[in-house]
């Protein structure tokens, strides 16, 4: 996780059937690209007649160098004893991906995160290898399955091992952590807020007292993330729905969520609309940014960053404080925990639930490669713990200092105009490489991870009742068919085309309680009951084979 934007997640849907696949994944989100431009590189060469020459296409963020200028890369070459002809792809994905897949034509390997979905495994599973009977030239991805609960499980598609997944270790249970200006509460006077009312207390008074001292009515006292027409993500007001009792996940993606073991969806559920309704008082009374709904991802960052030393923003979200605030004011802020909706409130006080370490469809592998042997020693060699670090990180040297064979320690960034984030993002694969961070391997994290796990722990108390089973919904396990994901899809794409828009109107404009029988009737006749039991059967399943 990093400071890309959280697109919900990173990802554009074109096709229905990606659209539920995304409603699905889980971590967003939020910080990887795909594309549309596509570059071959001109490290990878033919062969030599007897070095084999593996193919692959990389899904890259938009940030991140040539693959030709990563030296881990030829590391790779020399471990798998290849040469890798790389097409690398920057933006549009789904675009280049859709036409590819119907003609059949995929390179030996695709790399990216959640590149090929469970939806495209579904529909075009014969494309791609079943490495279940190819474990003994794995070794490390074996390894990975042996020792993260899950990893097996997720790489398993109708009993294939289709697409093999990333586990990195370190990141905290939560993504999306809440913060606000405590240099602001001290100069109002102002205690921390505990419950939405006095949130809405503390916000009021940042509008109309100056808290940051420069005599203009700039403040801005409430930002989120900007809120796309496919679902919640990370860094938006989703994270006030787990405040009502409710466990979300990932940021709240297409409503699903888990409620002792019932499948449910938030879009229908009151306590939605309680916090539509909080949301809206906070609007009407000007505490939101009136650029909320309109601005880009790159703008909620920009304004958060202020002036100097002079803060704009009194509370928001984010993956870190630096991250989110910037080096001239970020001091200002306090990490929060969750907050009550109310005074001594009976519903448990929940917060989203994000699976960032362990995250699915990293590396597929063709079904007729060029040569299979080279291709599956180029898999295993992705998730030896040299390269895993370097994916991760970036090169050994300038990004990473290799203190031991099980030591390491990342470096401060090279470039000092670039964040640990955007450095992370500039110099390689980061979240969207095949990863495998054993536990064995000890690893002093950078600087922005290190806050973001700090950042982390007020909101720590959340979890610790959590009944994992019954009560977190386990999307990134639920395999649906091929008929189950069309009609699913079909169904989403429905349901988000009214959901989202009223969003955005009875927040702007209100509403929410008179018209909430209209909407809900709308949303059930998109089919939004025919998707719960869909989910509910595989979540049934799933919780049977687990036992």
């Amino acid at each position: 996780m990093t400071a890309a934007p959280p697109t919900r997640r990173r990802y554009t849907r074109t096709a229905a059937a990606a659209s539920f696949a995304a409603v699905l994944s889980l971590v967003l989100a939020a910080c990887g690209g795909g594309g549309s431009d596509t570059d071959p590189d001109a490290s990878g060469g033919a062969g030599d007649g007897e070095t084999p020459n593996v193919s692959i296409m990389v899904i890259k963020h938009p940030l991140t160098k040539p693959m030709a200028d990563m030296a881990w890369v030829k590391q790779l070459e020399e471990e798998a004893g290849v040469t890798i002809t790389w097409e690398e792809v920057s933006a549009d994905w789904d675009q280049k991906k859709n036409p590819m897949l119907a003609a059949g034509d995929v390179p030996d390997l695709i790399i990216g995160n959640n590149a090929i979905t469970d939806a495209d495994l579904a529909t075009f599973g014969s494309l791609f290898e079943d490495l279940s009977d190819d474990m003994d030239a794995l070794p490390n991805v074996q390894a990975m399955f042996d020792e993260v609960d899950g990893a097996q499980a997720m790489a398993t598609f109708n009993d294939a091992e289709k697409s093999v997944p990333s586990y990195k270790k370190f990141w905290p249970t939560a993504i999306t952590h809440q913060y606000i200006n405590q240099q602001w509460l001290d100069a109002l006077g102002l205690d921390m807020p505990t419950t939405w009312d006095e949130l809405f207390d503390v916000l009021v008074a940042f509008k109309e007292l100056d808290p940051n001292g420069n005599g203009q009515a700039d403040e801005i006292p409430f930002d989120f993330a900007p809120v796309g027409t496919t679902g919640f993500g990370y860094f938006q007001p989703s994270a006030l729905l787990g405040l009502t009792g409710m466990q979300i996940v990932g940021g709240g993606g297409g409503g699903y969520f888990l409620e002792d073991g019932e499948v449910k969806n938030f879009f229908v559920d009151e306590r939605y609309r309680d916090v539509v309704e909080f949301l809206n008082r906070c609007w009407q009374a000007g505490l939101i940014s009136a650029d909320a709904f309109t601005q880009d991802y790159s703008t909620y960052q920009s304004v958060a960053r202020g002036t100097g030393d002079t803060a704009r923003v009194g509370f928001s979200w984010g993956w870190s404080g630096s991250d989110r605030f910037g080096p001239g004011v970020y001091e200002q802020y306090t990490a929060m925990a969750p907050l009550l909706q109310e005074e001594g409130q009976s519903a448990p006080v929940r917060w989203s639930y994000d699976f960032e370490n362990l995250t699915r469809n990293h590396v597929t592998m063709s079904a007729d490669p060029s040569d299979k042997d080279a291709v599956l020693r180029v898999i295993n060699a992705f998730y030896s713990p040299d390269i895993s670090i370097q994916v991760l990180f970036g090169d050994i040297g300038p990004n990473v200092e290799k203190v031991s064979d099980t030591e390491y320690k990342v470096l401060p960034p090279a470039d000092a105009n670039l964040d640990p984030s955007t450095w992370k993002w500039t110099s390689s694969l980061a979240d969207n490489g095949p990863i495998f961070i054993r536990e064995s391997m000890e690893v002093e994290p950078p600087t922005d991870l290190a806050e973001a796990v700090e950042n982390a722990v007020p909101l720590a108390p959340a979890f610790e009742d959590l009944d994992i089973d019954k009560d977190v919904f386990p999307s990134l396990f639920l395999k649906l068919s091929a008929a189950d994901q069309s009609t699913s899809a079909v169904n989403q794409t429905a349901i988000d085309g009214i959901t989202m828009p009223a969003f955005a109107q009875w927040v702007t404009s209100g509403g929410a309680t008179d018209g909430w029988n209209s909407y809900v009737s709308q949303v059930e006749g998109a089919g939004i009951q025919a998707n719960l039991d869909i989910l509910q059967t595989y979540y049934d399943d799933y919780i049977a084979s687990k036992s």
